[in-house]
């Protein structure tokens, strides 16, 4: 008979390499947001993927970098104490960008962690040519000995159950399950719904505003009818005029990220959402320790 194995899992990688993308379609449901946008994952969200033989926890983790506010040195405190913690360390390179000065930076950073298992996913394989590929491959697998080396199409769904496999292989034996299997992420409703009005407010904004962008929920009101849930929510920015690219000409741009953010919210909760966004102007935040605090970093 196999052995049951469990254990946790962290995607670390430049920002924007599909880590949360890889995230979403190993667990079979939206538990990151994605954005094309840099520093879009500010949390080490929880994912759990189940099998029968086995269950991985995936920690999607703010993508390694060097830090240039206090909100860039709490991420990368998270990154680092989340690494010290898990038991794989899955290191993603995208298949249709040459290995730069990032990757190598973060490939040096893996040596601190020398209780995980090192392995290597080369994501976005349907965004480049075979040949291209496997010259990724090559390149990889000289930066350092991996434990496996696996190229992946999260989109397409291509080597999802190898990857699966590789990484369960890998996992320490465990008597039972570490999460119940209904379970699928370790993240409260809340911060769900703060992080899906987030990735509304990142579409379509210069590359500044993304790293000045917050949101808190500030409540959930049910109707008395119970057919509608009501959502109160803050979208924090640094300056006066952030606020005004959110909000747009007569109200346009925050209409539209309202619209975007509920569809998913409703998604999400399958019922009904009445959703309220407010714009407000914290000067500064991610250079303020007492503010950063208040936003929940």
């Amino acid at each position: 008979m196999t052995e049951y194995r469990a254990g946790f899992v962290s995607f670390v990688g430049r920002p924007n390499v599909g880590k949360s993308t890889l995230t979403n379609a190993l667990v079979g449901e939206k538990v990151a947001i994605t954005s094309s946008k840099p520093q879009t994952t500010r949390r080490a969200i929880r994912g759990i993927v189940h099998r029968e033989r086995g269950q991985l926890i995936l920690v999607d983790t703010p993508g390694l970098h060097r830090p240039r506010t206090l909100l860039g040195e709490r991420l990368n405190t998270l990154v680092q104490t989340t690494l010290g913690d898990v038991d794989v360390i899955a290191f993603c390179v995208p298949a249709n960008e040459a290995i730069g000065p990032g990757d190598r930076f973060i490939n040096e950073q893996l040596d601190q962690y020398p209780r995980a298992k090192k392995v290597a996913i080369v994501t976005k394989t349907d965004a480049a040519s075979k040949a291209k590929v496997a010259e990724q491959l090559l390149a990889v697998s000289q930066l350092r000995e991996w434990a496996s080396i696996i190229p992946v199409s999260a989109p397409k769904g291509e080597q999802l159950d190898v990857l699966v496999d590789e990484l369960l292989a890998l996992m320490p034996e465990s008597e039972q399950p570490l999460y119940p299997a209904e379970t699928l992420t370790d993240e409260d409703v809340t911060e769900r719904i703060a992080e899906l009005v987030r990735e509304a407010a990142l579409e379509g904004v210069s590359d500044e505003l993304p790293h000045s962008i917050a949101v808190t929920v500030d409540d959930l009101i049910e109707r008395d009818d119970k057919d509608l849930l009501e959502v109160y929510a803050n979208v924090y920015v640094e300056r006066d005029s952030q606020k005004g690219i959110i909000i747009g000409k007569g109200g346009s741009r925050l209409k539209e990220v309202g619209a975007s953010a509920r569809a998913q919210i409703e998604q999400l909760l399958g019922r009904k959402v009445y959703l309220a966004l407010h714009v407000k102007v914290a000067k500064d935040w991610q250079r303020d320790p007492k503010q950063l605090g208040r936003l929940g970093f």
